[in-house]
């Protein structure tokens, strides 16, 4: 699943799961538009786990904003890297674990 969303007291809260691709971020874009067309939530707040966002996931994560700044909707971001996102450890290093 791509991702999943719910709604808590008038707030969108969207979860992308997983690294956007020039094949998926336009459906992901497209999909939380039709979550604020369908909800009107006071605000939206998405949430990206894992690693380093890929430039399609912030095309998607731009493209949220732009709409939703453009229906006077407060949106927020919040991007938790995992624990291997913080290492200083070289990535081949850590593939070896």
């Amino acid at each position: 699943m791509l991702l999943t969303h719910h709604i808590d007291v008038g707030t969108l809260r969207v979860t992308l799961h997983q690294g956007l691709d020039v094949t998926n971020r336009a459906a992901a874009a497209l999909f939380i538009q039709a979550l604020v067309d369908a909800h009107r939530p006071a605000a939206v707040v998405l949430d990206l786990p894992g690693g380093p966002a890929s430039a399609a996931t912030m095309s998607a994560v731009a493209r949220a904003k732009r709409m939703c700044d453009s229906l006077s909707i407060p949106f927020t971001l919040f991007h938790r890297p995992t624990e291997r996102a913080l290492s200083r450890e070289p990535l081949a290093a850590a593939a070896g674990e």
